[in-house]
């Protein structure tokens, strides 16, 4: 497990950097989508989840959920285009997963990529590339740390 000024960043996972989610591979084009402790300590502690639903067509940059909490609405961008194949159902009664465990209970959803393979060459993987884009990401928002 990496870190960046204080937020625990996966090294095995993808980022999307710009949308501050991640991604993990499931195999057979199927991933698992989230958001990073880097925007979890951004927006604050979620209070709603509203995930889009299951069988549903996502494109990338577009939105998959919809976040809020006391002082922030917006949406989690996926960084995939595909289906919806399932939802974290348990958000609906907990949502505070996504603050207190946001690379394991907190996931969002799972897409069946359209193209993984084209998908992830876009996305941010491995130690120091992950943890570099991180550091200038935050240097370049003003962020002190989680």
């Amino acid at each position: 497990m990496g870190e960046v000024r204080g937020c625990e960043i996966p090294e095995h996972l993808y980022y999307s950097i710009d949308n501050n989610v991640w991604v993990r591979d499931d195999g057979d084009d199927t991933v698992t989508v989230g958001m990073t402790s880097y925007a979890t300590a951004l927006i604050g502690d979620v209070v709603s989840c509203t995930l889009r639903l299951a069988g549903k067509e996502v494109k990338k940059n577009k939105s998959c959920a919809t976040v809020e909490t006391s002082n922030w609405v917006g949406p989690v961008k996926a960084p995939v285009d595909g289906e919806i194949i399932a939802v974290n159902d348990q958000l609906a009664i907990t949502p505070e997963l996504i603050s207190q465990d946001p690379y394991g209970r907190g996931w969002l959803v799972k897409i069946q990529v359209s193209d993984w393979n084209s998908c992830k060459g876009e996305l941010v993987t491995g130690p120091e590339e992950t943890l570099g884009s991180f550091e200038a990401r935050m240097e370049y928002d003003g962020f002190s740390g989680c």
